[in-house]
């Protein structure tokens, strides 16, 4: 099987969270898709401060690999104007996807009319750009019963609201990757969580993200039914090793 294909090589790392400067992150950054460009992964997926420094690198390569970034990352929590500011700004950058962290905390509260708002006018100022908006959902944060019903009314939300045409460009994605559980439980993309997702996400793609460390684990939750894995460890997994990385 072709993973490289599914992949979204992934750095999030902020220069504090690595103890680095941040010239030494963007030349991490660099890095990172110019191994994307060397072994054709599907995308990278960086930080907004980035993106507009990555897409005039992609063009000076004269590459087709597709440029990612995040939204209200890593926690949610950003207001909704602030991330349709972030999100307009990343576009204008030249980002290709837009990877919003929905504001699960609201859902927790049972604010679904402030999840609907949030989750139609972010997608909408992607699909009127021509973008994929994908919504992080953050399963570890999330009971069973939970991952479901929040996928659910993602999905319906989108089916109801935009063009089938669409849809393609609208993933449900499981993981930041940066949530801090308890008691040593996964913070990323689990077989039984992303299982759970896609059978409520109807007609949305699913995007597993974080724990994905091996070709094997890649390739079942490929079989499984995910359209994209997002991962640290692109290179390692292409390369049929392991990583202890998310």
């Amino acid at each position: 099987m072709n993973i490289a294909q599914y992949l979204d090589s992934t750095y999030l790392k902020t220069p504090l969270q690595a103890g680095i400067s941040e010239e030494e992150t963007l030349q991490k950054v660099k890095q990172l898709t110019q191994e994307a460009i060397d072994h054709h992964l599907y995308a990278v997926m960086i930080r907004p401060d980035y993106v507009a420094g990555i897409r005039k690198y992609i063009l000076e390569k004269n590459a087709d690999v597709i440029l990612g970034t995040v939204i209200g990352f890593h926690e949610g929590t950003y207001s909704l104007d602030a991330k349709l500011a972030e999100a307009q700004k990343a576009i204008v950058d030249g980002a290709d996807e837009l990877d919003f962290v929905i504001n699960y905390s609201e859902y927790l509260k049972g604010n679904l009319e402030y999840m609907k708002e949030e989750f139609l006018k972010c997608t909408q100022l992607c699909i009127q750009n021509e973008k994929v908006a994908k919504w992080i959902i953050e399963i570890a944060a999330l009971t069973d019963e939970q991952i479901a019903d929040l996928t659910k009314h993602v999905s319906n939300w989108a089916v109801e609201n935009f063009h089938e045409d669409d849809l393609a460009k609208i993933f449900v994605k499981s993981s930041t990757g940066f949530y801090e559980t308890k008691e040593g439980k996964p913070n990323g993309a689990t077989f039984e969580g992303v299982k759970i997702m896609l059978d409520n996400a109807g007609k949305l793609p699913v995007k597993a993200a974080g724990g994905v460390r091996t070709p094997e684990d890649a390739e079942k939750m490929i079989n499984l039914g995910v359209k994209r894995i997002g991962t640290s460890s692109a290179l390692a997994l292409i390369k049929n090793e392991s990583s202890t990385e998310v």
